[in-house]
């Protein structure tokens, strides 16, 4: 059977959504705007983990819709535009980025250097500030492009129902894989690893790659349950595609496990002060209990929660799952962040509350205002039907 003959009535989506969205802007937007008033430096800190968030959920959105398209994966067909909604942050992006780019040498150490410090003028031809900047709209650039093409693509094909725009799409995906591999390992280098750059780590890169896929992923599931289970994708959908869902959270969850323990691992059996004193200060004072909080939260809870077959089908269970992993996302960002502001102390208050609330605000307006626009569902994609009616 083909696409044309299925049966699809786009539904609006509720309006509360929209408030609930602007709402949490509004807030968010606030807060921001007074931590910035009353504590530039700190506010600006707390904008790189709002900003690293925001590109996990777009960028790593952006990926799955690649390695769809890559892979000739048919169980996720009906919820590739999901990925297309929330890749579209791409856009947004600046939004966040122009304050940190004017606050650029309230954050990094490397902008006003020693000129004795040799490890920071050995990095110089890097972290400068001109290059700096260069890379970043850059990175944009190359991302909003890669999107662009793909979802003009999956666009059309919901009127001209025609399968080459498929293998368009598929050469674009082939493309876009390396740079995406490349702009997420130097954007994870630029905002996070460089806040101390007399440390370095090899695997850093597929740290950050390895949290954003799984938050991407996370932000996914729980638009597709939410929207699913309420009637607003398309009859037919069956569990086995929340159990593909679910077996991806639980493969990514211990993934990113495998490469945190193994950065930590390598560090600490090589004991080079120049290594360890990173994960010292995530380890002095009350960061220790944040350090374990991160294991238990991100690790521990998904991986229990997620270990058997029945909970990957559970669309309750697996809901409450993913909203855990999309906030150990965060609570792992703020790890990586917030100990090169406190020095020693756990920094959390109100001005912590401001970029959480703008991003979800930001999030959930993309997804309202695209799916006004445009098929919540690919109606023209020729492999629907049988993402429809895929069974393990």
């Amino acid at each position: 059977m083909s696409s044309s003959s299925i049966e699809y009535q786009k539904k609006d989506l509720p309006d509360k959504i929209r408030l609930a969205g602007f709402a949490l802007l509004a807030a968010g937007l606030l807060l921001v705007i007074a931590g910035y008033l009353v504590n530039p430096a700190r506010a600006a800190f707390n904008n790189i983990i709002g900003f690293s968030f925001l590109v996990s959920i777009a960028v790593g959105s952006l990926f799955y819709v690649a390695i769809e398209y890559l892979s000739g994966a048919v169980w996720s067909t009906p919820f590739r535009r999901i990925g297309e909604f929330l890749s579209s942050i791409i856009y947004l992006l600046p939004l966040l980025l122009i304050p940190l780019l004017l606050n650029v040498d309230k954050i990094f150490h490397w902008t006003h250097p020693d000129p004795a410090d040799k490890t920071l003028v050995g990095k110089a031809p890097y972290l400068n500030v001109s290059f700096f900047v260069i890379r970043v709209i850059a990175f944009i650039v190359i991302w909003a492009l890669f999107h662009f093409l793909i979802a003009r693509n999956s666009k059309k094909q919901d009127s001209k129902q025609d399968s080459s725009l498929t293998a368009k799409n598929i050469k674009i995906s082939a493309v876009f894989m390396p740079f995406f591999t490349l702009t997420i390992s130097f954007t994870a280098i630029d905002w996070l690893m460089s806040l101390e750059p007399h440390w370095f780590s090899t695997i850093f890169g597929v740290y950050y790659f390895s949290g954003t896929v799984l938050a991407a992923l996370a932000a996914a599931t729980i638009f597709i349950i939410l929207l699913n289970e309420n009637g607003y994708l398309i009859k037919g959908i069956h569990s086995d595609s929340y159990y593909s869902l679910g077996a991806l959270l639980f493969a990514f969850t211990n993934f990113w496990a495998y490469i945190a323990f193994s950065q930590f691992l390598l560090i600490w059996y090589a004991n080079l002060p120049e290594e360890t004193f990173w994960f010292l200060a995530r380890w002095e004072g009350g960061w220790k209990f944040i350090s374990v909080g991160l294991i238990i939260v991100k690790f521990l809870i998904p991986y229990i929660g997620l270990l058997s077959q029945p909970s990957k089908m559970n669309p309750k269970r697996l809901l409450a799952m993913a909203g855990v992993i999309l906030f150990a996302h965060y609570y792992d960002l703020y790890w990586l962040v917030m100990p090169n502001y406190g020095k020693g102390e756990i920094i959390f208050s109100w001005n912590e509350f401001g970029f959480p609330l703008l991003c979800a605000g930001i999030i959930i307006l993309a997804v309202f205002y695209k799916s006004k626009k445009e098929n919540i569902i690919p109606i023209g994609d020729p492999k629907l039907k049988r993402g429809i009616d895929f069974r393990l």
